[in-house]
């Protein structure tokens, strides 16, 4: 019992203190891989340790089912004398519930991520097949042509993936500026950042109250786009990318579950493509993102082994 205490509550201190911290490392996108990383890893140790949580309560009740005053004792020793009477069957029966909850709490939060991500993909592969079809093709152009009056351009994940540009932000882009843009979205469908924006999403649509999950999927969302244009800044000058950028702002919005260089952020990354950050703060960056996930990232394993060897006692009379 005292593992599934000391996991929730290490989940409990990384959902309260992390979104806050990471918001302040990453918003400005200095390192943005390794921004991503952290983001993620510190949402998949939450989740990791609500999972090793559940099945530690598990194994505590099929290990005592029949000493419920070993279950009590397990959790709080001072009160192993009641458990020797009458309160062990409701202690049992009450440990019973608490696991029954929590498995089904669990059972319910991935049937409902992977319904949001399985919507996703059908919402996205929908939208690559119907531009494929109104779009035209130009020779020369490795995207689909919409006919619209908004500039915008995009990449949708499907089979196989698409980028597309309107008619608009095609005659507002120079070749050098188109050649950019596309190196852009490239970057997206080579990268598969599509899968890391819809399970992001996914978990702050069903986890929507708790803000580490909501932050993460919007950090997240601007930091891909970050890399994307870190991507494009490597084969184009960072001003033709700039202006790229300022060309296509201010165009219609992105179409849900699309990636595009206008979807988000925009200020902050034509900011950062102006002035880049100095390597010495990119380094700095660096060794700091580096420490958070490796630490969020084996703590719960590390949290899990100290409670199981009762190095760690989580709770006052708890052991």
């Amino acid at each position: 019992m005292t593992v599934a205490i000391c996991l929730l509550l290490y989940s409990l201190v990384v959902a309260v203190f992390a979104p806050r911290l990471l918001a302040r490392l990453t918003r400005a996108g200095v390192a943005p891989r390794l921004g991503i990383a952290a983001w993620l890893m510190a949402a998949g140790s939450v989740l990791a340790s609500w999972s090793v949580a559940v099945v530690a309560l598990l194994v505590e009740l099929l290990r005592n089912w029949t000493q419920p005053g070993e279950i009590l004792a397990a959790c709080v020793t001072t009160l192993q004398g009641v458990a020797a009477g009458e309160a062990g069957v409701l202690v049992q029966s009450g440990l019973v519930a608490l696991t029954a909850i929590a498995i089904a709490a669990m059972t319910v939060l991935v049937w409902r991520w992977g319904r949001s991500l399985l919507r996703a993909r059908t919402r996205t592969h929908r939208h690559a097949s119907m531009a494929r079809v109104v779009g035209r093709r130009m020779a020369g152009l490795d995207a689909v042509v919409l006919d619209a009056p908004e500039r915008v351009a995009y990449c949708v994940a499907g089979r196989p993936h698409t980028i597309v540009v309107s008619s608009a932000a095609l005659a507002a882009l120079d070749d050098d500026h188109l050649a950019a843009v596309l190196t852009h979205e490239r970057a997206h469908l080579t990268g598969r950042h599509h899968l890391l924006l819809a399970a992001t999403r996914g978990l702050a649509t069903n986890l929507s109250r708790i803000e580490l999950f909501t932050t993460a999927a919007s950090e997240v969302a601007t930091l891909l786009e970050i890399c994307a244009d870190d991507a494009a800044v490597r084969r184009h000058d960072p001003r033709t990318v700039l202006g790229a950028l300022l060309t296509l702002s201010g165009g219609a919005s992105i179409p849900a579950g699309a990636l595009g260089a206008t979807g988000v952020g925009v200020l902050a990354r034509a900011e950062r493509l102006a002035e880049p950050p100095p390597p010495a703060q990119r380094a700095r960056m660096r060794l700091l993102l580096s420490a958070i996930t490796l630490l969020v990232t084996t703590g719960p394993a590390f949290t899990g082994l100290l409670a199981a060897r009762g190095v760690a006692s989580c709770l006052p009379g708890f052991a």
